[in-house]
């Protein structure tokens, strides 16, 4: 067996995790990971097995994939008081997600300052069950001020929204401050991330839609046609490119949208853009069977575009898949008139399943699997900064480690771990599951034994 990369003899392994391994060719096949402890020390590849030295834990698991922890890009923990940080961790560990990046918009108020800051740097240590990795977000009217030492005290990363969602917990920041927005974030040296949709354009449809009486599901895909996303997407663009910011486009529903970031990015702009299992499931005609759970900004489009997206991960256009776990209950999604509903879905947990089972069903050679595990672990890693402890399954990094094994095991409700108490994918097969997940050596869920690590084990990365 040849060791993936140069293995650190003079530490004592403490678990090996065998399996279905990718190796340094992108080539999968039968390997092992070594881990002492928090981190890895060994990865190797190969059909012959390394003798395991006495006492070390060695779980095989055969056929299935050994993957690196996944990185969920997009949480809402705390957008109401039903979910929080607890909640939304023992999901993720669920889920194969070995770390979150925790987005700031709170039900209690953005994070905007060094003391909210602090508080939920606080929460997340006493609550976390996995790692977590905090968002800022900078207040119109100058707020961009802070960036600079709020990136000092931890905030791996910024977002900012270019459509009005509310007063105070989810504002707008104009085309004008958000030259000043990226600017700050560029000289702090973080990535800012955005919701990308043209304001204007959706603000007119919902007045429209409202004044007309609208209860049917097609009046959310109505209020936020298209060309709104592709047109929040082309500001945020061609304002990075302007002010040399690292810039981060969330949530997008349509491959032009994806093209355009590509172009922005081949003309030698830092951009990158995360789309959702969401969007590589459904389509706006499930809008008719499931109404306000899937309810989602943007909304879902169609089957062409749906494909188109896959199409784009295929080629390696698509930087992150995330979950933009979003946990609201049940009474806040059941309205029967559907403008009325909170926008977003529980994922978290959902997120590795939807992915990756999709994946090898469209492809099974999978060359289409890889680019989607790339987009679930390292490349959001490198996107905030994580990459040195995060992401691969590489000597000296963390041990997070998650095994997904392809089959037709169902999502159930009762196994879900969110607050939520729904998901828009109950009942269906997406291709396989989650069956370990390992944070820094430790099992925190396994399928047969459920969740196993307690609040606070977590950490936050700064």
């Amino acid at each position: 067996m040849e060791p993936a990369v140069q293995p650190q003899e003079d530490l004592v392994a403490t678990l090996i995790v065998r399996g279905r391994i990718r190796d340094a060719r992108g080539v999968w096949g039968p390997g092992e990971v070594w881990a002492a402890g928090p981190r890895i020390v060994a990865v190797h590849t190969g059909a012959s097995r390394s003798p395991a030295p006495a006492g070390v834990r060695v779980v095989d698991v055969g056929d299935s994939y050994v993957l690196p922890g996944v990185v969920d890009a997009h949480v809402h923990s705390l957008s109401h008081g039903g979910e929080g940080i607890a909640a939304s961790t023992r999901a993720a560990a669920a889920g194969g997600v070995t770390t979150i990046v925790e987005m700031p918009y709170d039900g209690t108020g953005p994070i905007n300052s060094l003391d909210k800051l602090r508080v939920k740097q606080d929460l997340a240590n006493d609550e976390a069950h996995i790692d977590v990795a905090l968002l800022g977000t900078l207040a119109p009217g100058g707020g961009w001020r802070a960036a600079g030492e709020l990136a000092e005290v931890g905030a791996v990363g910024f977002k900012v929204s270019l459509f009005h969602t509310h007063e105070t917990r989810f504002p707008r920041i104009n085309d004008r401050e958000l030259l000043s927005v990226m600017a700050a974030v560029r000289d702090a040296g973080r990535t800012l991330c955005t919701h990308a949709e043209n304001n204007e354009i959706i603000q007119s449809l919902l007045q429209e839609e409202r004044a007309a009486g609208s209860t049917d599901p097609q009046s959310h895909s109505r209020s936020r046609p298209p060309v709104s996303e592709t047109l929040g997407v082309l500001t945020a663009l061609e304002v990075a490119a302007n002010t040399g910011a690292r810039l981060h486009v969330c949530h997008l529903s349509l491959p032009r949208s994806v093209d355009l970031v590509e172009w922005y990015r081949s003309q030698g702009a830092d951009v990158t853009l995360e789309t959702c299992p969401h969007y590589l499931t459904f389509t706006q005609d499930d809008l008719e069977t499931q109404r306000g759970h899937l309810k989602i900004n943007p909304p879902l489009r169609d089957a062409a575009a749906r494909e188109g997206l896959w199409d784009r991960i295929g080629r390696g256009a698509v930087s992150v898949v995330s979950s933009d776990h979003a946990p609201w209950s049940r009474e806040l999604k059941e309205h029967e008139v559907m403008l009325d509903n909170s926008s977003g879905a529980p994922g978290v947990q959902t997120l590795v399943a939807a992915t990756l089972g999709g994946a090898l069903r469209r492809d099974p050679s999978e060359g289409l699997l890889s680019q989607a595990v790339d987009a679930l672990t390292i490349a959001p890693a490198r996107r905030y900064g994580l990459d040195a402890r995060k992401g691969a399954l590489e000597v000296g990094k963390d041990a997070d480690i998650v095994v997904f094994t392809p089959g037709d095991a169902s999502i159930e409700l009762d196994r879900m771990l969110s607050n939520a108490g729904w998901t828009p994918y109950e009942g269906m097969s997406p291709g396989g599951s989650v069956t370990h997940t390992f944070s820094r050596g430790e099992l925190v869920y396994s399928e047969t034994a459920g969740l196993l690590a307690g609040m606070g084990r977590g950490e936050v990365l700064v």
